[in-house]
């Protein structure tokens, strides 16, 4: 069964407009699942659809932001963590520092809106956590390419329901 199919069957108990946040909300299908589910399966309409999948995207943003370095810290008690939390970061500063020194706060909003698997608000605060943005800054950032993502994913998928309403 299809991963989006799958998703569908799990939240099928779910009035729609509570399913399309959830799925928002959760790290693997971010509204970059939601958007196509609602406006594609659920029929819902796009501006609801997009309201509704900002705030379901944005709803672990402040906890994740907050809550990282704490655990962060206390992980790194243990030596198996505080390895992979050093290797983490000195990985991720050399492979990324250059963009981020470049283009700041910039390169962390188009990160998390462009609508790629393994980019989004998730990962948009892990990112931020690592190079050390200050909470303010990383959550203008992250809602900013939140929202420009929904708009790029409503866009294709509008546009893809159009195409396949002339194909057929």
């Amino acid at each position: 069964m299809p991963f989006e199919e799958q998703l569908v069957e799990l939240f099928g108990s779910v009035p729609h407009w509570l399913a399309t946040i959830l799925l928002s909300a959760t790290p693997i299908s971010e509204l970059r699942g939601a958007i196509p589910i609602a406006i594609g399966v659920y029929g819902m309409g796009p501006v609801e659809t997009y309201i509704l999948a900002i705030f379901g995207n944005l709803l672990p943003v402040i906890p994740l932001l907050l809550f990282l370095e704490p655990v962060s810290t206390y992980l790194r008690r243990f030596k198996m963590w505080d390895m992979f939390f050093s290797w983490l970061f000195t990985r991720t500063h050399r492979n990324h520092s250059e963009n981020f020194e470049r283009y700041g706060i910039l390169a962390l909003t188009i990160f998390v809106a462009i609508p790629l698997p393994v980019t989004g608000a998730w990962t948009g605060c892990a990112a931020a956590f690592v190079f050390g943005i200050k909470f303010q800054h990383a959550l203008l950032a992250i809602s900013a390419g939140v929202m420009i993502a929904g708009i790029i994913v409503t866009a294709f998928t509008l546009g893809g329901i159009g195409m396949m309403d002339l194909l057929s």
